[in-house]
């Protein structure tokens, strides 16, 4: 998932555009076997609408349904990775001894503005994003490191392996980290990261989004969700963010503009809390193998 990299190959050819979908014939089977290349929006639109039902219907009849779906069936590379197995049992304490580990002292207040990591201003709509890291009960997660990573204002990952055809921007590398303070609280400034492509099925795009990663007290707490911004016109045409069937759910993953973080002509802000335990907690991913691609 990590996309710290730089790129180092160059971008392929463009293709011309393929119609998504031929107007007027119905859509076909739902077909979770074929290739992403012969699925149009459209049925990945009607497999999202029909695993919405089967879960709505299950909470109607006072059923649990998780509110993160890790196998579901629209989001096609979460049918080959999600966990299908128990979690084999380590020694926690085992597995420090050989991970990395890092100190107030390691994170400088800088790395958390994204706009001071080149030799100049990057391109886009400068952004702040704030807000608390909490529990179930609303007290403050003190000395948390938050990290984050996303693309730039094209929509492309200072990454090799994104080899989407829009312009790298040599004064945006994308990643950031920081810790909350006393009161819980996260603070990067950034661009805002616009839509790209993914192969999930034929022109899909990503909404635009920001990750977020938390470590707890030791790396094996490590916890990754992603943040939206509010009214994109892809929410209801991305699996992945409709891979939390329940709207309440979903709409906790969406930040709030706010205007009192929006400074006088110099940003606009955004306010996104995230929960980390209890009811209305913020929804969580899996965190991907290394080298997995990135979506």
């Amino acid at each position: 998932m990590g996309l710290e990299g730089h790129p180092t190959a160059t971008a392929p050819r463009r293709e011309a555009p393929v119609a998504d979908a031929v107007p007027g014939l119905p859509l076909p089977a739902l077909r979770r076997g074929s290739a992403p290349a012969l699925l149009t929006q459209a049925d990945i639109t009607a497999e999202i609408e029909a695993e919405h039902a089967v879960s709505a219907g299950l909470r109607a009849r006072g059923l649990a349904v998780p509110a993160t779906r890790n196998d579901f069936a629209p989001y096609r590379s979460s049918i080959l990775r999600h966990p299908t197995k128990d979690p084999v049992q380590a020694d926690p304490e085992a597995v420090e001894l050989l991970a990395p580990v890092f100190g107030e002292r390691d994170v400088h207040a800088l790395e958390a503005d994204l706009t001071a990591t080149g030799a100049g201003e990057p391109v886009g709509e400068r952004i702040v994003v704030t807000g608390r890291v909490v529990d179930g009960e609303g007290r403050p997660v003190r000395r948390q490191l938050v990290e984050v990573w996303q693309a730039n204002a094209a929509g492309r990952y200072a990454h090799r392996r994104d080899q989407h055809p829009a312009p790298l921007d040599p004064n945006f590398t994308g990643v950031g980290r920081c810790l909350t303070d006393d009161d819980g609280t996260y603070r990067f400034t950034t661009i805002k990261p616009g839509p790209y492509p993914w192969n999930n099925h034929r022109n899909a795009w990503r909404p635009a989004h920001i990750h977020f990663s938390l470590f707890g007290t030791q790396f094996t707490q490590r916890l990754i969700t992603q943040m939206y911004f509010p009214g994109d016109p892809l929410f209801a045409l991305d699996p992945i963010y409709q891979s939390t069937t329940d709207p309440v759910d979903r709409e906790l993953l969406v930040a709030r503009y706010d205007h009192d973080v929006t400074q006088h002509e110099w940003c606009t802000g955004y306010r996104w809390d995230i929960v980390l335990t209890g009811t209305h907690r913020t929804r969580l991913e899996e965190p991907a193998e290394p080298g997995e691609e990135h979506a």
